[in-house]
């Protein structure tokens, strides 16, 4: 007898090929039959003619601490995500020396926020531990985010690193690898893993090789020097032959709309040389991330909390706020070109902030008569440097080239914040695929869609027996009316779970009904490991 039998689906097997109708057998956490099945189950599922697919793989994500709470566990499930890859942008909450502990929690609290029990782990290991032996909601990768990696062992400082730290970096990162984590990110545009050079990051990226780990990096910049920055990342995949997928691939700031040409091509032409690069991308046209992310990156030396200080000097802060005037030549200044009436407050760390959440640095400053460069500093520094944001600088037409061109899957890049507003894509990215660019927009196919967010991901990040609805792989499933399928979330009122998603099921349980509450607190998920 099987344990579940889904009945009249209209599968869409993750392959991309057509659809087909059928039914499905999951005994033991597998699919064990596919086709016109007449036997018994202990549970039927009819699927009534809609959509039955791979529980969706997001391969980018910021919830590492996230998963291990109570609260919102259920957010990423609603969506029909079962797998989600954490550790992204060079944030990671392991590992560090005793040392610099207190300077690794400053670093990743305004992206990853805090844990009440424990925020960072010594070791990968220790916090792939961590994991497994919690109820986690879904399935989790993890990667090391090489930003944590630099402070556990360095700090903040801007020097180069020695031979000593880097024997440090090179332990952590086998240890890591050997504890099962997927492999390396990189975050380029944040201090102070901004402050390595190219070289440098090639001889640390060799170590992942003799594991065949995966390296993704949020670029050095994705605004002016955008092209640059590709180049780079391009350059230390192709001289370390290591797969690389670039993190939520975009043109940011109106003046570098179009470039997405141009990258594709680079990207293109590098896969002809035998590079192997792919992308991840977000369906929005807004980003969230940090307001110590707008500013000139060598403020940050030091931390968050001395980079607060540092702008209290007069001094400084006017050549901060000259450099925010205008264009750079060695970072990017996307507010010169974009606008503060962007720059959306969506989280604050003080509680006397949070009248500021969901209006503009504009706005903000114009209610004060400042000019809002001056107003952002003010707020950097009220809030010890842990103000979120949402910041509107991309074009939709970039937007829906990236969507359709073929090395690109889908990602939310979600930043779970408890005191604010998240982005949507926290609450919608999945949905919001299938509802604006398959049934709204026909940019992609119903199968093409859910590849990108199924069989594409779990192929690039090897993971085993994932991402396909093929006999012997996982009963990961999700299964979604295409007609009402729609993402709630909007960036007013973003914690709005989404509609049309019917049933998920993760390693063969139904983990989410549409018209049946469920515990939430059943330890079902596992720690992804790499399929050497």
């Amino acid at each position: 007898m099987l344990d579940i039998l889904i009945k009249n689906g209209k599968i869409i097997d993750g392959s991309g090929k057509p659809w087909f109708f059928g039914d499905i057998g999951i005994k033991s956490k597998c699919i064990v039959d596919i086709g016109n099945l007449d036997v018994d189950a202990e549970v039927v599922i009819n699927a009534n003619k809609k959509c039955v697919c791979p529980g969706f793989i997001d391969v980018h994500s910021h919830s590492d601490l996230m998963v291990l709470k109570k609260a919102g566990r259920d957010i990423k499930i609603r969506q029909g995500v079962t797998s989600e890859v954490v550790g992204n942008c060079g944030f990671s909450p392991a590992p560090t020396l005793d040392v610099n502990i207190s300077g690794l929690i400053n670093f990743i609290e305004p992206i990853i926020g805090n844990n009440r029990e424990k925020t960072v782990w010594k070791t990968t290991g220790e916090y792939i531990n961590e994991l497994k032996s919690s109820d986690l909601p879904n399935n989790i990768g993890v990667l090391m985010g090489n930003g944590a990696l630099r402070i556990g062992v360095k700090g903040f400082e801007k020097s180069v690193v020695t031979a000593d730290e880097f024997k440090q970096i090179e332990y952590f990162i086998e240890e890591g690898l050997d504890a099962g984590a997927l492999g390396l990110s990189l975050g380029l545009m944040y201090a102070p893993e901004n402050f390595y050079k190219t070289d440098e990051l090639i001889s640390i990226c060799k170590i992942l090789n003799k594991y065949s780990a995966i390296l993704t990096s949020h670029i050095r910049g994705e605004g002016n020097s955008l092209i640059p920055s590709i180049k780079e990342v391009l350059t230390i995949a192709e001289k370390t032959d290591i797969p690389l997928e670039i993190s939520h691939i975009k043109a940011a700031g109106k003046s570098n709309w179009g470039n997405v040409d141009v990258v594709m091509d680079m990207i293109e032409r590098a896969r002809d040389r035998g590079v192997q690069v792919t992308c991840d991308i977000y369906p929005y046209t807004a980003g969230s991330s940090t307001l110590a992310s707008l500013f000139p990156p060598g403020i940050l030396e030091g931390g968050f909390h001395k980079a607060a200080e540092r702008l209290k000097d007069s001094n400084i802060r006017s050549l901060v706020l000259k450099e925010l005037s205008e264009e750079q030549d060695t970072w990017d200044n996307l507010v010169c070109s974009t606008g503060w009436d962007s720059v959306y407050i969506s989280s604050v760390f003080k509680d006397d902030n949070k009248f500021y959440i969901g209006h503009s640095i504009l706005e903000l400053a114009q209610n004060y008569g400042i000019d809002p460069a001056q107003f952002a500093l003010n707020l950097y520094i009220k809030d010890e440097g842990q103000t979120g944001i949402i910041f509107f600088h991309m074009s939709d037409s970039d937007v829906e080239k990236l969507i359709k061109w073929e090395y690109t899957m889908i990602a939310s890049d979600s930043i779970y914040k408890t005191k604010g507003k998240p982005h949507p894509r926290l609450y919608g990215t999945f949905p919001r695929v299938f509802s604006h660019y398959v049934r709204e927009k026909k940019i992609l196919s119903l199968e093409e869609a859910v590849r990108k967010a199924t069989s594409f991901p779990a192929e690039k990040f090897k993971l085993n027996k994932r991402g396909l609805i093929k006999i012997g792989y996982t009963a990961d499933i999700a299964i979604f009316d295409p007609d009402s399928i729609y993402d709630m979330a909007t960036y007013d009122e973003p914690e709005q779970y989404p509609a049309g998603i019917e049933y998920v099921l993760l390693g063969g349980k139904i983990v989410y009904r549409y018209d049946k509450a469920l515990p939430t607190d059943s330890r079902w998920g596992e720690v992804l490991v790499r399929n050497y």
